[in-house]
């Protein structure tokens, strides 16, 4: 009997296995009939019954897994299903935990959806998995400038404010501050200061998900995980004893930004002293430092100054009323959005920033260093105060004439009695100085002995310098008091000083306001750029229609042949049947197609988005006595937005198709090269992409700054703590938004020409290139900064690294130096995937 109920068992078994292998067919069966109806979400299905009851055809079928599911998350993707969408992707983790393509998968979509932190996350898995996946590496390079800023690799590499911050804490834990809370401890730098000075209790607060694995991974690094207690928690949720058992006895911050307190000092200091610290030390009383709460930095003052400066300048006010032709109409008046800001009821940064002893072309002071505002952080009334203080004026004497661009300001950060920082322009520092730009004025030019005036005030959490204007000498006010009121001899003089006072241009009903990007703001200015692409279109509508000369291509009424009236004539009656149709595809504000619009029987379309910027383009046209017809806005023609790249009309093609090939940081544009195939589809015969190709120019350079705001330079710079192999896990290869004429860098080659991107004849390009390079000069290869010349055809180029473009650059940053000497040559392995250089030496 027992042989035969075994033999029984033995049948059941094998009855089950038949079954399983033939459901595991019939279903493989299935998912690919559904594969091939497009029902991704069936054969999604079919796949996961496939997989848990045959574990053994992972490999077999994982290619096809793989594809249905990425179809399947567009699907519900489009249809909003975001958690069947998530769903998926952990069932499919599950099965394949270890697979780096579907945990770079599940990153992107996290990314879209503005989750960067887990995106971050899977994109980091996906590096470790296969460090030669480059869609993977070049997710995890994109989203690790938004999690970890750069300015945290600088400032760690700032070892003397790391010294003056270690030696405030010290004197304040040997004085008697034991216990210590770090709000925004970032790496917990702050935070080991104080337990290695000695402090009994440590706490750090840090509110965003990466830094705060970041910190835990350091402070145990350095064996004190048992003695701080980090806080995943904004400073305004800490509660007691919720999250600490009591009050502190000292807090220490760095939260403070260019302009102090844009990162949220005041609010954070003050719920600290009603809710976190120990009273503060009473006046005139001797009593142990334990017994009162203190905080470090103790107080600031800030510091302005005006300065001429053309590089700000060009990135925040219209230095001219015609480009290529084209008049810029007085009816719009043009702003970056720091003068917006001004008068918003938005949270708008009101300043820019800038490292001044930098900036291209330099700046000049007009005015001596000023006192803004002093803050006491150890004085709760008057951190309250600020926000309800009533701006005040303040006015700046000016003591060398020139044009009035900007006020630059900058504080010292006074950590206590003995030690301070300064963030001014003329120091050694890791920080930047803020900038507020002047614009509005009817003139910008003052003269030794006039006035610049200005109303300060701090609101939602800013500094805010605005109503900057200069008063003529001449009008002999007395502004040495800074408050409210002006002492003025009488109503003769009053009205004198008013009529002299250059106060913002009026906008009365006629003119149109558009605010633009400081970046758009520079591309308008820069007429290199409007010049040669006038001159390439041109050039184009010419061989398309020989028998009209250059000239009789404007139709601003001065040529000989298509003239104005003529156009408008045709236009009139309809479509003109011969007009050229030109798309331009560039980012953000253009004014490409209304100069195509000047070149003859065109119909120009424009893919600008924002209603303030059309409205301003149409202004733009009207002035320029354009036809109606003539300028349209491309993305109101169209079905479906994603698709920008299709025919004008079923029975046309375009002549000219404009890409924006380069960003203003310095990088390619994601997926150009895919646009160009697009394109190129889409032209009628000999119609033109611009631009038509671009080659790429770079050469090796000895950069130690480049160095230090790249990656962390081991532990002497954090005094022997160890932080940088964690936080250099974020360090990206290129940094971008790089100026060349000012970088601190010794040349070491010639440039060279390390690529071609062919945008017409895909056939030219090779996605890798070696490049041999001469070394002219004996040092240290640092970095490879590289930059462009634009070829829109064979006669007119733009080149990136020019001075006036409006374009910046970027630098390959090495791993570890190179030293070479006179004569040597490198090879550079240069490679182009999806829009991404990367250039590597090869050893």
């Amino acid at each position: 009997m027992p042989n035969s109920n075994a033999k029984l068992h033995s049948n059941h078994r094998g009855d089950r296995e038949a079954s399983r292998r033939e459901l595991v067919s019939r279903s493989l069966q299935s998912a690919q009939h559904c594969l091939e109806n497009q029902d991704f979400g069936t054969a999604y299905a079919h796949y996961l019954l496939v997989l848990n009851l045959a574990p053994e055809l992972k490999t077999t079928v994982k290619e096809t897994f793989q594809f249905t599911l990425f179809k399947w998350a567009e699907e519900l993707d489009s249809l909003a299903r975001i958690q069947d969408l998530f769903n998926c992707y952990e069932q499919a983790l599950e099965l394949y935990p270890n697979d780096e393509v579907i945990c770079n998968s599940m990153g992107e979509h996290l990314f879209r959806m503005g989750f960067r932190d887990e995106a971050a996350g899977y994109f980091h898995k996906a590096v470790k998995l296969n460090p030669d996946f480059a869609d993977a590496r070049e997710n995890f390079y994109r989203v690790a400038n938004w999690l970890v800023e750069r300015w945290h690799f600088i400032m760690l590499n700032d070892a003397r404010r790391n010294l003056t911050y270690l030696r405030a804490i010290e004197s304040a834990v040997h004085s008697g501050s034991k216990s210590v809370l770090d709000i925004g401890t970032g790496t917990g730098i702050l935070s080991m200061f104080a337990k290695k000075a000695g402090a009994s209790f440590v706490y750090a607060c840090e509110l965003s998900k990466t830094m705060y694995e970041l910190a835990r991974d350091v402070v145990a690094a350095n064996n004190m995980e048992r003695e701080i207690k980090l806080l995943h928690l904004k400073s305004l949720d800490i509660e007691i004893p919720k999250h600490i058992p009591e009050r502190v006895s000292l807090v220490v911050t760095e939260t403070v930004d260019a302009g102090l307190f844009g990162e949220g000092i005041v609010e954070s200091l003050i719920h600290a002293w009603e809710h976190l610290l120990l009273q503060p030390k009473p006046k005139n009383q001797n009593i142990s430092a334990g017994d009162y709460g203190r905080v470090i930095p103790a107080s600031a003052t800030i510091f302005g100054m005006a300065v001429e400066c053309k590089e700000i300048r060009r990135h925040h006010r219209l230095g001219m009323q015609e480009v290529a032709g084209v008049c810029l109409s007085n009816s719009v008046q043009f702003f970056s959005p720091t003068y917006a800001a001004a008068g918003s009821e938005e949270t708008v940064e009101p300043y820019t920033t800038e490292k001044l002893s930098r900036i291209p072309g330099g700046c000049r002071a007009l005015t001596e260093p000023c006192q803004v505002m002093t803050v006491d952080f150890n004085d709760l009334q008057e951190l309250k105060s600020l926000a309800a203080r009533k701006p005040w004026k303040l006015s700046l004497p000016v003591t060398e004439g020139g044009i009035l661009d900007a006020v630059v300001v900058w504080f010292v950060l006074q950590l206590d009695d003995e030690h301070s920082l300064s963030t001014s322009p003329s120091e050694e520092t890791c920080w930047e100085q803020a900038v507020y730009p002047v614009q509005g004025l009817l003139d910008y030019s003052v003269k030794t002995g006039d006035t610049v005036m200005m109303e300060v005030c701090c609101q939602d959490c800013y500094l805010k310098i605005q109503k900057i204007s200069s008063l003529p000498s001449e009008c002999g006010m007395d502004f040495s008091d800074r408050d409210d009121t002006l002492s003025l001899g009488n109503e003769a003089e009053l009205c004198n000083a008013l009529a002299g006072l250059q106060t913002s241009t009026k906008q009365d009903g006629s003119t149109a306001v558009c605010v633009l990007e400081s970046t758009e703001i520079a591309l308008l200015n820069d007429v290199t750029y409007h010049e040669c692409f006038k001159a390439a279109m041109s050039k184009v509508l010419l061989s398309l229609n020989p028998s009209k000369d250059l000239h009789s291509m404007d139709v601003d009424g001065h040529g000989s042949g298509i003239n104005l009236q003529e156009h408008q004539n045709k236009s009139s009656i309809g479509v003109d049947p011969d007009a050229f149709y030109i798309l331009d595809v560039s980012e953000g504000f253009s004014i490409l197609p209304i100069i195509a619009g000047k070149l003859g029987p065109v119909r120009a379309y424009s893919s600008v988005e924002k209603e303030q910027h059309q409205a301003a383009l149409h202004v733009i046209a009207a002035a320029n006595h354009f036809p109606k017809e003539t300028l349209e806005f491309w993305l109101s023609h169209l079905e479906e937005e994603s698709v920008v790249l299709q025919r004008p009309k079923s029975d046309k093609l375009w002549s000219i198709i404009i890409l924006d090939v380069i960003e203003t940081s310095g990088l390619i544009q994601q997926e150009v090269m895919e646009k160009a195939a697009i394109s190129r589809c889409l032209l009628h015969s000999g119609g033109k992409i611009f631009p038509q190709y671009v080659l790429v120019y770079g050469m090796l350079v000895e950069s130690e700054s480049l160095l230090l705001e790249s990656a962390v330079q081991g532990t002497e710079p954090t005094l022997g703590f160890n932080i940088a192999p964690f936080i250099n896990q974020f360090k990206v290869p290129v940094r971008v938004y790089l100026d060349l004429s000012t970088l601190h860098c010794v040349p070491l080659s010639k440039p060279a020409e390390l690529l071609r991107l062919d945008l017409m004849n895909p056939l030219l390009n090779s996605p890798s290139r070696e490049v041999k390079i001469q070394i002219c000069k004996s040092g240290r290869v640092t970095a490879i900064p590289f930059w462009y010349h634009i070829h829109l055809d064979e006669d007119h180029s733009l080149n990136t690294s020019d001075e006036s473009s409006h374009w910046k650059q970027a630098a390959v940053v090495l791993d570890e130096p190179i030293p070479v000497q006179v004569g040597d040559e490198l090879v550079l392995d240069v490679q182009h995937h999806k829009s991404n250089i990367s250039i590597t030496v090869k050893r």
